[in-house]
């Protein structure tokens, strides 16, 4: 089971840092990466990491500004959110999966276990 926190309301420039912790199973075993939906849109890969190639993947449009990472003592997984736009507003979703595909497959295809999604609202 993976529970998600730390959305809320941000003014534009600011900062929030999702957390995901992780029950029934070792995170640090699994590959890991976040999602978004925003309002009538798709839902869209944000970030992952995977043991395929051992690689770290964003996408274009957090570039710069997100970080994924993991506390394996914790068993959570976070995303650190700089620099927020009006258009990262959205639900937010953690994932993971053991099967060591890329990210690529994982941004197409979505992750075997989600988190329940935490609202981000970045708005003045």
């Amino acid at each position: 089971q993976l529970q998600a926190s730390g959305g809320g309301l941000v003014q534009p420039g600011g900062s929030l840092r999702l957390s995901c912790a992780a029950s029934g199973f070792n995170l640090d075993n699994y590959d890991i990466a976040w999602f978004r939906q925003a309002p009538g849109k798709e839902r869209e890969g944000v970030s992952c990491v995977s043991s395929n190639n051992g690689s770290t993947w964003f996408a274009d449009s957090v570039k710069g500004r997100f970080t994924i990472s993991r506390d394996n003592a914790k068993n959570t997984m976070y995303l650190q959110m700089n620099s927020l736009k009006s258009e990262d507003t959205a639900v937010y979703y953690c994932a993971a999966d053991p099967k060591a595909e890329s990210c690529g497959w994982y941004v197409y295809y979505g992750m075997d276990y989600w988190g329940k999604g935490t609202l981000v609202t970045v708005s003045s």
